[in-house]
């Protein structure tokens, strides 16, 4: 077998999912991420790692050369490296194993308190779910196409947010919490969020009915943002797992045969 036809198979499995082994690579990756994931959270936990400290150092340089293989990989089958070396899940994948090498050349004990807090950039591996669930693109076109419609929402929640603000400013005043309008504003947003953090509370009859106004209102706010995503949720078409090997692009139609993109063949 020639070696490009080697690495047109090998980039099926890495890039897609429409083919048994392009799954089984994503489930296994899957696997992969969840574990590291797993370590780094009972690696933050002090009585754990004193007890088992050489071991998480051993599983965490065997996921990093196994996630290494991947990134250098990834780079090797696709046409033009830079695509997917700068592309969102290849900056990821970098950030994913840069941590555990720079310890290397860690000089005295001070650094390492840095080092620690990048090792955290681990976590960003699970992004890599996106390209397993297949969902990310119908999501992201439903939040695009319902941007206007959001924009609008949220000018009229903070319309009616610095409205009644200023009204329990008024009602309330000083003596009661609301020394301000800001401060107003803020009591408001959180009543209508049904957040609630009781810091502040009206006193008087007219105030009280006010919050029981807002609070019913926020229940019926919160159903509209979900409504307006739901429905271009239900429109955008579902995209293919193909991958472009010239420029690293997914989303595809299902039924596409060339990029979108850049115009090569998929």
């Amino acid at each position: 077998m020639r070696v490009k036809e080697i690495r047109d198979r090998l980039h099926e499995i890495v890039f897609e999912a429409d083919t048994p082994l392009g799954k089984l690579f994503d489930v296994v990756l899957l696997v992969l991420i969840l574990f590291s994931i797993l370590i780094v959270s009972l690696e933050s936990v002090s009585s754990i790692r004193e007890a088992y400290g050489n071991w998480f150092l051993a599983i965490e340089w065997a996921l990093t050369f196994l996630f290494t293989l991947e990134y250098f990989l990834r780079i090797w089958l696709v046409d033009k490296p830079s695509g997917y070396i700068f592309s969102f899940f290849g900056i990821v994948d970098l950030l994913s194993v840069i941590p555990t090498y720079l310890t290397l050349f860690a000089i005295n004990t001070t650094p390492l308190i840095v080092f620690r807090s990048l090792r955290l950039i681990r976590v960003f591996r699970i992004f890599k779910l996106w390209r397993y669930l297949g969902e990310g693109e119908q999501m992201r076109k439903a939040l695009y196409a319902s941007r206007a419609k959001i924009t609008v929402f949220i000018t009229v929640v903070l319309t009616v947010a610095l409205i009644v603000g200023t009204l329990m400013y008024l009602i309330e005043g000083p003596q009661h919490g609301f020394t301000s309008i800001p401060r107003g504003v803020y009591w408001s947003i959180v009543t209508m969020t049904t957040v609630g953090y009781g810091d502040i509370a009206p006193s008087t009859e007219i105030g009280q009915s006010l919050a029981a106004f807002l609070m019913i209102l926020g229940y019926g706010i919160i159903a509209v943002p979900t409504g307006i995503v739901t429905l271009e949720y239900s429109r955008a078409s579902k995209p293919s797992t193909q991958v472009c090997k010239s420029c690293s692009k997914e989303g595809h139609d299902e039924d596409a045969k060339y990029c979108k993109y850049c115009g090569a063949m998929l």
